[in-house]
Formats: C-alpha cells, sequence, structure tokens
C-alpha cells in the first residue's frame, strides 16, 4: 500500500446509521479517530436526525435526507473552524444520529401503593395501584442531546424509562387525586383520567425535548382484602334488592323445597313441618324487619307535630273605597303609609273580612295606630292679672 493509499484510509467519506435494534435512540458515529473527509456524503433516513458536535459545542443538525459536506452547508461549523471559502481539508467532529420515530409500549406502575381519599371506601382513604403504558418520541433532538445523552455514544430506551416513569407516577397521583372520580366509577374513566395524565405530562416531557404521544391507564386496583369486602358489599346489595322484591315469592319457594327434600330423604311429616314452621318464623321476623322503620319514621313525624309551635296570627288587611274606587287589600304598613301621603284619612270607607259593611277608617279601632293618637286639647289660657 503506497503512503497516500494508507493516508486516505485515514479519512471517512460515507456517514450514515442503519439501526438494526428496536430500543436506541442515540447513536454516535464511529470515525474510530479518523477525521471527516471534506465532501464526504452523509446520508440521513427518515425518523433520523444527524448533530454534529465540535469539542463539545453543538454545531450543525441535518434533517433527513442526502448531504455532500461543505462550507456551503456547514455554516456553524465552518464558522466555528473559522474556515475560509474554499478550504477543503479533512476535519474532525463528532457525528450523533438520534432517533426521531415513536417509541411504543412503555411499561409505568407505581412500585409503592399510592392513598387516596374516596368517600365510598371510608374517610381514612385506601391504598391503590396501577399500570399502563405510554409512547413518546424525540421532537427536539438538539436539546435531547444536550441536556440527556450528553458524551453517550449509544442511549437507549432504559437509560431514560426511570426518569419517565417518576414523572408519569408524579402526574398520575396528581391527577387522580384532582379528578375526585370515586374508585367505583374509576373503570368507566380510563379514558378520562388518561387524557388528563398526558395533559400533564406534555410540560413535563417537553423540558427534555421529548413529546409524549399516548398514556394509557390500563388496570387502577386495590389491595386483595379490600376487593374482597367489596365483593361481598355488592353481593350483599343484590341479595338485598332480589330479596326486597321477591321476598314472599322467595320464602314460599324454599319452604316447599324443605319439605320436599324432608319427604324424599324419608323424613316425618313433622319435620317437613319444622321447616315450614322454621321459614314461617324466618318470614316473620323479615316482615317486623320491615315494619320497624316505617314505625319509627311514623313515631317520629308524630313527635315533630306535637313539638311544632303554633302558626301565626292573621294579617289584618283592608280594602279601600277611594274616589269610586274599590282597591286592595293593604296591609297595616300600608296603610301607614297612605295615611301619611294623605291619601288614607280618617273619611275614607274601609273593609275587611268579618265587618259587616264598609265604615269609616277613623271609626275602626285597628286603624287607630295608622293615623297616629290625637293630643287633647290644650288647657285654657290663665286669666289675666293672675
Amino acid at each position: 500500500m503506497s503512503f497516500w493509499n494508507k493516508v486516505k484510509g485515514q479519512f471517512v467519506d460515507v456517514i450514515e446509521w442503519l439501526d438494526d435494534s428496536n430500543d436506541t435512540i442515540v447513536y454516535r458515529f464511529e470515525r474510530q479517530g479518523n477525521e471527516i473527509k471534506y465532501g464526504a456524503q452523509l446520508t440521513v433516513r427518515e425518523s433520523q436526525t444527524a448533530v454534529f458536535i465540535n469539542e463539545g459545542q453543538l454545531a450543525d443538525i441535518f434533517s433527513p435526507g442526502r448531504y455532500q459536506l461543505t462550507t456551503q452547508n456547514m455554516p456553524i461549523l465552518t464558522t466555528i473552524k473559522s474556515w475560509k471559502h474554499g478550504f477543503n481539508s479533512p476535519f474532525k467532529a463528532e457525528v450523533y444520529f438520534i432517533n426521531t420515530r415513536i417509541f411504543y409500549d412503555n411499561k409505568w406502575g407505581t412500585p409503592n401503593p399510592v392513598r387516596v381519599r374516596d368517600p365510598e371506601l371510608g374517610s381514612m382513604g385506601v391504598n391503590i395501584r396501577a399500570f399502563g403504558s405510554y409512547s413518546f418520541r424525540i421532537t427536539e433532538p438538539a436539546k435531547f442531546l444536550m441536556d440527556v445523552v450528553g458524551t453517550d455514544g449509544h442511549f437507549t430506551t432504559d437509560e431514560i424509562s426511570s426518569k419517565l416513569r417518576s414523572l408519569v407516577i408524579k402526574q398520575f397521583t396528581t391527577a387522580l387525586g384532582s379528578s375526585q372520580i370515586p374508585f367505583l366509577d374509576l373503570a368507566a374513566n380510563y379514558e378520562l383520567l388518561s387524557e388528563e395524565v398526558k395533559k400533564r405530562l406534555l410540560l413535563d416531557f417537553d423540558r427534555y425535548g421529548v413529546n409524549i404521544t399516548d398514556f394509557i391507564v390500563e388496570n387502577v386496583s386495590v389491595p386483595e382484602n379490600v376487593q374482597k369486602i367489596l365483593d361481598q358489599r355488592n353481593e350483599m346489595e343484590i341479595m338485598g334488592r332480589d330479596m326486597a322484591g321477591n321476598l314472599d315469592n322467595y320464602q314460599k319457594f324454599k319452604m316447599g323445597s324443605a319439605m320436599e327434600k324432608a319427604a324424599e330423604s324419608g323424613g316425618t311429616a313433622s319435620d317437613a313441618m319444622s321447616a315450614g314452621l322454621g321459614f314461617a318464623m324466618a318470614n316473620q321476623f323479615s316482615q317486623q324487619q320491615q315494619q320497624q322503620p316505617q314505625q319509627q319514621q311514623q313515631f317520629h313525624q308524630h313527635q315533630h307535630q306535637q313539638s311544632a309551635p303554633p302558626p301565626p296570627p292573621p294579617m289584618l288587611q283592608f280594602h279601600t273605597y277611594i274616589n269610586g274606587q274599590q282597591q286592595g287589600p293593604f296591609d297595616m304598613n300600608a296603610l301607614r303609609q297612605m295615611a301619611q301621603s294623605g291619601q288614607l284619612t280618617k273619611d275614607v270607607l274601609v273593609w275587611k273580612d268579618g265587618m259587616a259593611g264598609w265604615t269609616a277608617a277613623g271609626q275602626v279601632p285597628e286603624l287607630t295606630p295608622v293615623f297616629g293618637a290625637t293630643p287633647p286639647p290644650p288647657p285654657p289660657p290663665p286669666p289675666p292679672g293672675s
């Protein structure tokens, strides 16, 4: 090999990355200390972005396409290197390929139970666990490379999953608490809860140049012992509804079945009668239990009626006959205002329920306060010279 061929072998003239994995987010092109040839071919495939770094400083960024590296399409690197027009020497730079496709099916879950308050499950709250999945993609390669990846030459989803999961769990807990959705209604509101968590995560992920494309809540559960109690309560409620609607038929059916079994097993008539008597007593006890709340309610209503205060006395109201027109009825406050304005005088005819006929207002004792007390005539003046 000639000296010139050896020198040319140290130059990189083709830069590209063929992703053969499902979890690589960032890959640093391996030039193994070789310099990049001026005019080298750079190929950036779909769902890729190429970022050039010069001595730790961000330089040019290339979107999908095929490029010949010259000073014309490397303006930032040309400025950093202080290249003059027409410069064509090899150069050193680190090339990072960022995968911008969507990374699906990233799992999340609550490593520890999350305590939430739910009035249906007790005032002290209950511990719940949840899990699901989310998807994300890199939307700002330069920010992601500088703030998250650093100098890592092979950055995978595993290296960022723990960070993203912590953000997911934080926002899920916050969204669940603020939604105030009862636990028993959560299963019907997973989609609503998922959208709320995704909305909250957009700002958190954006700080790293990442966009969350999908978020799914797959399951929310309570501890096994709490779930058993809920199942038992549901069974009791269902049985209670069935028994309340068909209690008489249910008791008759059970009585007939018990008597038939007693006869088939060779029992005596007294055994069958005992079984029937037992169900009759149970039926009677059940009816008493149903009647007891009604009797208590009637007793409380009777007590309330006895302790209620007497009704207030009826309000005095009078009709007036002024200028040939009947008006009213007016209460005492309205009549007092009419008297003060001069509209109502003692000569105006008035009438109220119970009066035999129209009477002058000055002759009705109830209306005396309306006109005010009339002072007695003043005493005569003293005789002269006294």
